[in-house]
């Protein structure tokens, strides 16, 4: 199943002139959004981001911008019972070498 966003990763940014090519955000996003080319990443469907800030928060040099918890359901509807801002606790992403979060 592929999951698509309404408001499709309106926040996502990457600035190709910071990126190392390290594929961390290929490696940390749940959703498949980055593709890598020509020794960069890139924003390959920007449909499928849904704003979790996994890439952003895991990025070496900070490349990536997000606003992260905007398209997260879990994260808003957390952020709804607690009378704060979204943020859902978890660890997603399947980075082996370190630990991820998502936002």
């Amino acid at each position: 199943m592929e999951f698509r966003y309404i408001l499709a990763g309106q926040s996502l940014t990457l600035d190709t002139e910071k990126c190392i090519g390290c594929l961390m955000c290929c490696e940390v996003c749940p959703h498949n959004v980055f593709s890598f080319a020509e020794g960069k990443a890139r924003i390959a469907d920007r449909g499928r981001c849904m704003e979790c800030g996994a890439c952003a928060r895991n990025c070496p040099v900070s490349a990536l911008t997000v606003t992260s918890g905007v398209g997260c359901t879990a994260a808003v509807i957390g952020g709804l019972l607690k009378g704060g801002e979204p943020n859902c606790d978890c660890d997603c992403g399947t980075a082996k070498s370190k630990k991820v979060r998502c936002c």
